[in-house]
């Protein structure tokens, strides 16, 4: 243990903790850097053979199940091969390390998908994070030590893939940093079981060929299901979109105007085994596919937290902020919870916390105040309509939560004008689905301005 002192010269006891990271993705990565910075003794722990998590593109999926149904997916990622970022790449940088263009790669605002991948690669390789990664290693159980000590510790047991080996260790703290976008979520609908077509989930959609000269139903309005749809209608002979509701986006209006193949139904009533698919509004076609976009589950395999930690329709909980399960913190803890953000600096503000909470320069509110404030939260949840599967559906309210993170762990608030660009981005794809990420010169003085902040000027390279 050591004395050092905060930017208030007051004497401070930084706590020196083994911590195991699950995941090598964005969340890990910068859960690994920050822990790092506060001079904990880091292991990550990552089941691929390189960083990346969601953006390390998996092109080979003909060995997982289509619709994702196994216990153990042999696919992690769920990125397809046309996927660009929905964000510009001046708001989804790291705070000291943003995401500038680099020659020979991608130069878009919004690039593809290998362009975020190798971001993190350079930011592993600038911040020295590699070492402390193990590749090819799957966690297969984390559960407490039962020792009779008051501070919680994990015993960690993890499998080398190639190998085989089997390796149980001891840490202090284990934060999970797997992210959410790996195993499928499916809709029950009336004859889902015996109906005769193709039943795929967006999991395992890579490239539209596949699906050339059929009839596909696509399920799901919110991001993935209309960027898919307006792939498909380049090669099959029909796309059908069927949503909750029918008052639908702008954007995704346009789209259904622009091309006479794509159409737009309300949600399927039923599925015949002739290869009918019935929608609530007694309308009806015989498909080839149906392509489910139907997001994602939350699971923990790995985890046995004497149910102190449960996933109840898709709620994961009891969670204080999204991130501390409150009889198990600090040593227990998650990054990358929350839905519908900007990753990067969100993950990067839940990581100082976390990491500041675990050297013991900042300290979490008792069990009971971390109880009432989840019990709160869940109560105005309710009171607004939000279903309990969406409880960690934040969307724009993810600044909020950033600042309210730098304020716990005494660091600045997000930029104003990234804050000013995540609202003009969405309003943006609202309102044009397929132009949005290249056409903003309405954005152009703002973007001027945002480029003059140092912020820019610092560096991306060894």
């Amino acid at each position: 243990m050591v004395i050092e002192t905060t930017k208030h010269e007051e004497p401070i006891f930084s706590q020196s903790k083994t911590v195991c990271v699950i995941g090598a993705g964005p969340s890990g990565l910068v859960s690994a850097r920050e822990l790092k910075k506060e001079g904990h003794k880091v292991v990550v722990m990552e089941q691929n053979d390189d960083v990346g998590g969601q953006w390390l593109y998996q092109p080979n999926v003909e060995e997982e199940d289509p619709l994702g149904k196994t216990k153990i997916l042999k696919v992690h990622s769920s990125i397809y091969s046309s996927l660009r970022l929905i964000s510009p790449r001046e708001i989804m940088g790291f705070s000291d390390f943003p995401f500038t263009v680099k020659e020979g790669r991608d130069t878009r605002r919004f690039p593809g998908h290998e362009e975020l991948w190798l971001y993190l690669k350079d930011f592993c390789e600038v911040f020295g994070l590699r070492e402390m990664i193990r590749f090819n290693v799957r966690v297969e159980f984390v559960g407490m030590v039962n020792d009779g000590g008051i501070t919680k510790r994990w015993r960690v047991k993890s499998v080398e893939k190639k190998s085989g080996e089997v390796i149980e260790e001891v840490f202090d703290a284990v934060v999970v940093a797997t992210g959410h976008y790996s195993y499928p979520s499916l809709p029950s609908i009336k004859g889902m079981d015996l109906w005769k077509g193709k039943q795929v989930h967006s999991h395992v959609y890579r490239v539209p060929d596949p699906f050339r000269d059929e009839v596909v139903v696509v399920v799901g309005g919110s991001i993935s299901g209309p960027d898919i749809s307006v792939e498909l209608v380049k090669v099959a002979k029909e796309v059908h979109l069927s949503v909750k509701s029918l008052d639908v986006s702008p954007g995704v209006s346009k789209a259904i105007t622009k091309h006479q193949s794509l159409h737009l139904h309300p949600q399927i009533e039923s599925l015949e085994e002739d290869g009918r698919v019935i929608f609530v509004d007694g309308s009806r076609i015989v498909a080839d596919t149906i392509l489910y976009c139907t997001g994602y589950c939350y699971k923990f395999p790995f985890l046995e937290s004497e149910g102190r930690v449960e996933v109840d329709d898709n709620r994961v909980g009891p969670l204080f902020e999204h991130t501390f399960p409150p009889s198990l913190s600090p040593s227990l803890s998650f990054v990358g919870i929350p839905q519908k953000v900007i990753g990067l600096p969100f993950f990067e503000s839940q990581a100082k916390w976390i990491a500041m909470i675990l050297s013991g320069k900042t300290t979490l509110p008792s069990f009971d105040e971390m109880m009432q404030s989840v019990a709160e939260f869940y109560g105005a949840r309710e009171a607004n309509g939000v279903p309990k599967r969406n409880t960690h559906v934040i969307g724009t309210d993810f600044v909020n939560y950033c600042d309210k993170y730098a304020d716990y762990s005494g660091y600045p608030h997000l930029e104003e004008w990234r804050k000013k660009l995540c609202v003009t981005t969405v309003v943006r794809s609202l309102d044009n689905l397929e132009t949005f990420r290249d056409s903003w010169d309405d954005d152009y003085e703002l973007l001027q301005e945002t480029l003059q902040d140092p912020y820019f000027a610092q560096r991306t390279t060894l």
